[in-house]
């Protein structure tokens, strides 16, 4: 039997609240693939999320919500038995920090735990267009170990509302860091 995982998301004040919405209602749903999920919002996307969603950010699953200031949650240590964290919708802000090293919340405190323990961290930037230093922060956190999942949406599943549009890009998140579930695969 495989290992139950132990998940972070984090999310930022980029725009793209739906992503992190629905996310998370798939990781509840995958409970039999799961044996923590942690929650952290950095202080924007407490406002985005509501202004976005129309739900306040507690409304999330039911899942335990860290204080983005909380250096004593166990996925603020190398110790701790966190194997993934998803930053989704991950900001440019919060892309550079990383990139820079610079451990200010925990958020980045955690995402610096992932690359430094070759963990798992899957950032899901929702920014357009991208300038050059988005990139090169792109390129140090993928040099890093880091997976850059850009909040793009497919369309070969040929999805007929916005929900649907952005369930591929949740899906495949969930495909990156290692979950089976059932979405569309192109050609299967």
């Amino acid at each position: 039997m495989k290992k139950k995982r132990k998940i972070v998301v984090a999310v930022t004040g980029a725009s793209g609240a739906l992503y992190a919405r629905l996310l998370l209602g798939r990781l509840a749903s995958l409970d039999a693939q799961t044996e923590e999920v942690a929650v952290v919002f950095s202080a924007n996307a407490t406002e985005i999320w509501a202004y976005e969603t129309g739900d306040p950010f507690e409304a999330v699953p039911p899942f335990k919500i860290y204080d983005r200031q909380d250096f004593y949650a166990p996925f603020a240590s190398g110790s701790s038995s966190f194997d993934t964290l998803i930053i989704c919708p991950c900001s440019a802000g919060t892309l550079g920090r990383i990139a820079a090293g610079v451990s200010d919340d925990l958020i980045t405190r955690a995402a610096d735990v992932m690359l430094k323990e070759r963990r798992r961290l899957i950032l899901v930037p929702r920014e357009t267009p991208y300038n050059l230093i988005h990139i090169e922060n792109m390129r140090t956190v993928t040099l890093a170990g880091g997976i850059i999942c850009p909040a793009t949406p497919s369309f070969y599943s040929r999805p007929q509302t916005l929900e649907e549009a952005a369930l591929t890009v949740t899906d495949r998140i969930l495909s990156l860091a290692g979950f089976c579930h059932d979405s569309f695969r192109w050609g299967e």
